[in-house]
């Protein structure tokens, strides 16, 4: 890893090295922390966690072959170098600060409440068409997981494409401090962590955060169709780049046609010229991130065909929105989280499934004191949808089922107290043919009623 020898590393992180003298230019060949992961010659992080403390794992990752180890704890003498620092997480960040300006490529910082993931894997779709690109994998988004990311860079990366995600004021700033994006792309503002950001004037605040490390020819590039996002206007003399669906916007969408679950056909304008373009999911939301991929193409000079080629080579992830076939059902996977607006969406989309089309639906967290009310209006909005039968489980959806039987239209609306107690009842709720979208919050689990469907 480039310039990440065992000094550099401790200068970097504020520590003390503790070994051979010999071994301080020794560069490590990767930083992890999971034990499980260290290869020969990489750098073990101890991380005291809340349910297991990495510092047991020590010798044994030392014994697999690793070179060398950050640790919380002074170990006295060692047969092995280490670096003592007092918080291992804040050493993490440290060095991954520094190890990212080693590297001198262009960041893109991915932000915003709702489709995260989806814009980073439209945008890493799109840039790899002329780059060698590294992305985020799965949620590794905070204050660790983005570090994590970082470490996978090589000599070989040109850009990287950096989910960062936040629940708190503060945490961006110190995500942007390592991250120092030359490329911001905010995708929403919409109601998540409420507990900790109360509004979203609140998560508007703590969300551009991610400006205060900007340098003064970076890019922005907002989503104009959302009203908070629509008030930044200029960022220190940074005029955003803005995408939606009106023609007032920088890169705009017209002539969409619905493909079904195939995804939607639609027509980009941009200021270099148009194209259309399949975007192989589902919804206008997908549209909304193929712009987004279309706008950071442009700024790193990418041409309109191989921006076209990007969009429509993206594939969706497990967990969100992924469509699965079965013998028996159509299954649409989002179930890796959700929020009103999402879960919004997720419904809208499912309209367009075949034969009979069914919502199974579960709790949605970090909503703050107006959780029950935020259910409650996916429940009318559910209502008002051509959808056949709404199955929900947890103790918050259930305001999602109340309100959904108030409307006259006549639904097949059922309310479970526990997961579980869906799981069971299930198979005689479900006909051959049905279209189920499976959306809930993480923690709900319900990863495990897709497994249910898929079997």
């Amino acid at each position: 890893m480039k310039n990440l020898s065992l000094a550099n590393i401790a200068a970097a992180a504020g520590g003390q090295y503790v070994g051979p003298a010999e071994m301080q230019s020794f560069e490590v060949t990767a930083i992890e922390s999971d034990s499980r992961k260290v290869p020969k010659g990489g750098l073990f992080v101890a991380i005291k966690g809340e349910r297991v403390d990495g510092h047991k794992f020590i010798d044994q990752v030392i014994a697999n072959g690793a070179a060398a180890v950050l640790s919380e704890i002074d170990l006295g003498e060692k047969p092995f170098p280490y670096i003592r620092v007092g918080s291992s997480l804040q050493a993490v960040k440290d060095i991954a600060e520094f190890y990212l300006k080693q590297l001198h490529i262009p960041v893109i910082g991915i932000a915003g409440s709702v489709g995260k993931t989806s814009t980073k894997e439209m945008a890493y779709s799109v840039l790899r068409q002329k780059f060698n690109v590294l992305k985020t994998e799965g949620n590794f988004n905070n204050e660790l997981g983005v570090p994590l990311t970082i470490f996978r860079l090589r000599d070989e990366h040109e850009m990287a494409v950096l989910e960062m995600g936040i629940s708190d004021f503060g945490e961006m700033h110190r995500l942007a401090k390592i991250v120092r994006p030359n490329t911001v792309i905010m995708t929403n503002i919409g109601y998540c962590h409420l507990e900790n950001l109360i509004d979203r004037d609140g998560i508007l605040k703590a969300k551009t955060e991610i400006f205060d490390f900007l340098e003064s020819d970076a890019h922005i590039i907002l989503n104009g169709d959302d009203d908070k996002l629509a008030t930044i206007t200029d960022v220190r003399g940074i005029k955003p780049v803005t995408f939606g669906f009106a023609p007032e916007r920088d890169i705009w969408a017209d002539e969409l046609k619905s493909l079904g679950l195939k995804g939607t056909a639609c027509h980009i304008h941009t200021p270099v010229g148009d194209f259309h373009a399949t975007v192989g999911m589902p919804g206008r939301h997908m549209v909304a991130n193929a712009l987004a991929g279309t706008a950071v193409g442009l700024a790193y000079g990418l041409t309109l065909d191989q921006i076209k080629t990007g969009i429509e080579a993206n594939e969706s992830l497990s967990g969100r929105f992924n469509i699965i076939d079965t013998d028996r059902y159509t299954i649409i996977d989002d179930c890796y989280n959700a929020n009103p607006v999402s879960m919004k969406a997720s419904l809208e989309v499912l309209q367009d499934g075949a034969n009979r089309r069914v919502a199974i639906l579960g709790d949605m967290g970090e909503l703050g004191e107006n959780e029950k009310a935020l259910h409650a209006e996916v429940g009318a909005f559910a209502a008002g949808l051509n959808i056949d039968a709404i199955y929900c489980a947890g103790p918050l959806s259930e305001a999602i089922s109340d309100e959904a039987k108030k409307t006259a239209t006549p639904k097949d609306i059922r309310h479970f107290a526990t997961r579980a107690e869906l799981m069971e009842a299930l198979p005689t709720l479900l006909h051959d043919g049905d279209t189920i979208l499976v959306k809930a919050s993480h923690f709900m689990q319900f990863t495990q009623i897709v497994d249910l469907l898929r079997k």
